[in-house]
C-alpha cells in the first residue's frame, strides 16, 4: 500500500520531498520566498510554522534558503533543513552543478524550435536587469538553452534549462529576443495576467543530496490554471496562485 503524500497545511499544497535533511515545496505565484520590506507572508515563514507544528519543536525552527524564486514566478523550491545541507546545496548552486529546469509561456511564434541564448547581463537595479551590447565590468555571462514544446494563439511553449541563474535571466533574454514572458510588463508584455502572475514555473530542479551523494531529482506538474491547452489538468496540480491559497492558509500566516 502505498504511503499518502504529505501536504503543505491543505491536501491542495504539496510536499514534493522532505527527509532529515532537505523540505522540497511548491511556490505558488505571488508568494515571496523570504519576507521582505512589505511584511507579506512568505514560503520561508509558512515553512517554518509547518515544521513547528508538525514536530512539535520547541523554540526556533532552522530552515536553510539556498536559492530563490521571483515573486510572480510558481515552481519548485528546495530548502535545507539543517547548516550542514544549506552548506553544501549552496556549493552546488554557487558553482552551477544544480540542474534547472523551467517552462514558460512567451509572447510570439519562436522561429527556431531549439538554441542556445549567452547574453551579457547587467543588474541595474534591486528589480531590474538588462542585456547589454558587449561585456562590461558590471555584466555578468547568463547562459540557457531552449526547446519549443508547442505554439498557438501567437505564443509559444518553452522549455528551458538555465546553465546560469542570474537576475531575472530568463525574464530579460527572452525579452531581448523579442518574446517576452506572458504577463511581464517589466520586460515588455503586452498585457498582464489576473493575478500579476508572469507564465514562468520552475518545473524541474536536480541535486546532489547533500549526505547521500545521489543526485535527487524533484518536478512539479504543471499547475492548475497554467495558460497553456491540456496542462494544468493533473490531479496532483497545485494551484498557480497565491491567492487561490490564501484564504485557507491565512490561520496559520504569523
Amino acid at each position: 500500500m502505498d504511503t499518502p503524500r504529505p501536504f503543505f497545511f491543505i491536501k491542495k499544497w504539496p510536499v514534493f520531498y522532505e527527509d532529515n535533511h532537505l523540505l522540497v515545496l511548491y511556490k505558488p505565484a505571488g508568494l515571496l520566498v523570504q519576507a521582505d520590506q512589505t511584511k507579506d507572508a512568505s514560503l520561508l515563514g509558512l515553512a517554518k510554522t509547518w515544521l513547528k507544528n508538525r514536530y512539535q519543536k520547541p523554540g526556533r525552527v532552522y530552515l536553510g534558503l539556498v536559492h530563490r524564486l521571483d515573486r510572480p514566478v510558481a515552481g519548485v523550491m528546495l530548502f535545507a533543513k539543517t547548516s550542514k545541507a544549506a552548506g553544501r546545496l549552496g556549493e552546488q548552486f554557487r558553482t552551477g552543478s544544480v540542474e534547472k529546469k523551467y517552462t514558460a509561456v512567451v509572447e510570439g511564434i519562436i522561429s527556431r524550435p531549439s538554441g542556445r541564448l549567452i547574453h551579457a547581463l547587467e543588474r541595474i537595479s534591486g528589480k531590474s536587469s538588462r542585456i547589454m551590447a558587449a561585456p562590461t565590468p558590471k555584466t555578468r555571462e547568463a547562459r540557457l538553452s531552449y526547446q519549443v514544446l508547442d505554439t498557438g494563439q501567437s505564443k509559444s511553449l518553452v522549455e528551458i534549462d538555465l546553465e546560469t541563474g542570474r537576475h531575472h535571466q530568463i525574464r530579460a533574454q527572452f525579452a531581448h529576443i523579442g518574446h517576452p514572458v506572458v504577463g511581464d510588463l517589466r520586460y515588455g508584455a503586452a498585457a498582464p495576467l489576473p493575478d500579476k502572475q508572469i507564465a514562468l514555473c520552475a518545473t524541474g530542479l536536480s541535486v546532489i543530496h547533500p549526505t547521500l551523494n545521489e543526485t535527487r531529482r524533484f518536478v512539479t506538474p504543471y499547475p492548475e490554471g497554467w495558460p497553456w491547452p491540456k496542462t494544468g489538468d493533473s490531479q496532483d496540480a497545485p494551484p498557480w496562485n497565491w491567492s487561490a491559497l490564501f484564504p485557507e492558509i491565512k490561520p496559520y500566516i504569523v
